[in-house]
């Protein structure tokens, strides 16, 4: 199994990636262009340095500041993270507020492309895909290497297993040579799984994506343009995406309004 390993070199950490606190949660001020040079950069750091932290990535939406907001052991896991991202229209629209606006959405569901277009400039970056079931898994991995010849699957698994099965997944991801793991477990298991296995796994970066896999083979369906662009795409998921998401959007988009309004600071950190 993946020993637990000392790891040389600093991590990269949200003192180098500047955030702003939204709702209570800090958030990079990046686009996708400068997510995805960190990216290409921190891969390539980790082919140089393969005993370098793998980097942290997370994202935050109006989800993710309810839960964290009740849930302590979902916010511990969330600051870990070095660098959280802008995923929803809301949090970017709250930018606004502080002295160091968000340049745009960053949402897991577009910046999957974003970085797959950017693998030719790592030498062709090796993705491993982490969550779903195995069909849709090999799917998503399928589209992206047809959309992105520069993209390699260096591995895939399933996202039904048991914790104490987290040792041989870690063995398979390292075996991969992946230099990007994409965990689509859902929150909040995929941010403990990354949090628990950091030390384990020898990538470039871990970077948690949701239900990213099934809208790639089309399961899902994405919001026109224009609805993502006004920052309504949660609109459309409640009204076209599965069931439980209606009353997820019910009962948290009021809570995150209430933190952005009372838990946003003007200052960068």
């Amino acid at each position: 199994m993946a020993p637990t390993r000392t790891i040389t070199g600093d991590p990269i950490s949200r003192r180098s990636v500047r955030h702003i606190v939204i709702g209570g949660v800090p958030t990079a001020v990046l686009g996708s262009r400068g997510l995805a040079d960190r990216l290409v950069a921190d891969c390539l750091a980790h082919r140089e340095q393969p005993d370098r932290w793998p980097t942290m990535v997370f994202s935050t939406n109006g989800h993710t500041l309810s839960m964290a907001a009740f849930k302590s052991d979902f916010r511990d896991d969330l600051l870990k993270a070095d660098i959280i991202h802008a995923d929803g229209g809301v949090i970017v629209a709250a930018s606004r507020l502080t002295r160091a606006r968000i340049p745009e959405r960053t949402a897991t569901t577009d910046f999957i492309h974003h970085a797959a277009q950017a693998a030719p400039e790592a030498g062709g970056l090796r993705f491993f895909l982490l969550g779903s079931t195995d069909e849709v898994n090999r799917a998503a991995g399928e589209k992206l290497m047809q959309l992105y010849p520069g993209v390699t699957i260096a591995g895939h698994h399933h996202g039904y297993f048991d914790p104490n099965d987290e040792g041989r997944i870690c063995d398979l991801i390292n075996a991969s040579q992946a230099d990007v793991v994409w965990v689509g477990l859902g929150k909040p298991l995929e941010q403990r799984f990354c949090v628990r296995n950091r030390s384990r796994i020898r990538a470039g970066w871990i970077v948690t994506c949701g239900g990213c896999f099934h809208y790639l083979t089309g399961d899902y369906r994405r919001a026109p343009l224009w609805m993502r662009k006004a920052g309504l795409e949660w609109l459309h998921r409640m009204a076209f995406g599965p069931r439980y998401l209606i009353g997820r959007y019910l009962a948290t988009n009021p809570h995150a309004l209430y933190l952005i309004a009372t838990r946003t600071r003007r200052e960068p950190e």
